[in-house]
């Protein structure tokens, strides 16, 4: 396909997605580049972990998003004493057939939200990283798969706040975007009261068919992606493994860089941010736009970066600043 012609389709197509924006934004004050990402992981088929103090809208985003998209969806409010099989279901003795039978749990839909994802202790998060990878559960001795799509929608506060667990890091590799969300500017928070004294539970929510998610996935796909800049997004988590390589001198600052999969998320997510812009091809501002975001839960510091009070986002920066664009 052309690329103008591809554009032409993008252009008509991403107007219908970006619907799903104006139905999230009818609750949703100022936070444009979550609502940006949520619809990424959507058309990505990506988990995603959302960062943020309470009260910051992170579980009311997520709620909307699954009522507006025809899709089955679960809480899971996540708690210290959370079991792995609150989740992925138990095995019940039936009097009446002197058998078992599986109960599933409530990870069995398209859409969960994990509230507070990090509250839960590492044999919970063990259980859930077999459904984000594999697309499945096991209970005692039996494998049952995920309906698809199945997307995790995890929300989390910042790790210093007290009665949290740092997550795996084979568990936050596995999400595709690692989102940080702040406080509102005044007019927004402005905005914000008039919405709730107003009555904003009481919206109602237009629902967007999944077929049109469904063909916007398979073009987003199909966006183009020169090879040079493939190249660039290679250079890029390249150096986070090995920056004096690239002339940066961060190797003090960087214990672990990223995975083969922060390769991966980072071409599939700048193919999306290009898809929601109406264009058919990857530019390099895409990839440096959603960088951040696929990076700075894939980067471990070392202790001295850490005593120097920097932050994965900071590496980050001084990498994309730089390496030469192409």
């Amino acid at each position: 396909m052309e690329i103008q012609e591809l554009t032409e389709r993008v252009e008509r197509e991403s107007v219908a997605v970006r619907s799903i924006t104006a139905e999230l934004e009818k609750v949703i004050v100022g936070q444009q580049g979550l609502i940006d990402r949520l619809l990424i992981g959507i058309l990505c088929d990506g988990h995603l972990l959302i960062e943020g103090l309470p009260g910051l809208a992170k579980t009311t985003a997520v709620k909307r998003l699954a009522a507006i998209i025809d899709l089955s969806f679960q809480r899971i409010q996540f708690t210290p004493d959370l079991l792995p099989a609150d989740i992925t279901g138990t095995q019940i003795f039936r009097p009446d057939t002197s058998d078992f039978e599986v109960k599933k749990g409530p990870i069995f839909h398209n859409i969960i939200l994990a509230d507070e994802i990090n509250r839960a202790p590492a044999k919970v998060q063990s259980a859930l990283l077999e459904a984000m990878q594999e697309k499945q559960v096991t209970v005692g001795d039996e494998t049952f798969m995920l309906p698809l799509p199945f997307l995790v929608l995890a929300t989390q506060n910042p790790i210093e706040q007290e009665g949290t667990y740092p997550l795996p890091e084979a568990q936050v590799d596995r999400f595709m975007l690692k989102i940080k969300i702040d406080y509102p500017g005044e007019s927004e928070e402005k905005e914000i009261m008039k919405r709730v004294y107003s009555g904003i539970d009481e919206i109602s929510v237009e629902k967007v068919d999944f077929s049109v998610i469904a063909s916007a996935k398979k073009l987003v796909g199909s966006i183009h992606m020169e090879e040079k800049l493939m190249d660039y997004i290679v250079r890029i988590v390249n150096t986070t493994r090995k920056p004096s390589d690239f002339g940066l001198d961060l190797r003090h600052l960087v214990a672990y860089g990223g995975s083969p999969r922060a390769s991966i998320y980072l071409g599939l997510a700048a193919r999306a941010h290009a898809f929601l812009a109406g264009r058919g091809y990857v530019t390099p501002q895409d990839v440096k736009s959603i960088a951040l975001d696929v990076l700075r839960h894939r980067i471990i510091l070392s202790y001295e970066a850490e005593a120097e009070g920097l932050s994965t986002d900071d590496i980050i920066v001084q990498i994309l600043d730089r390496l030469e664009v192409p």
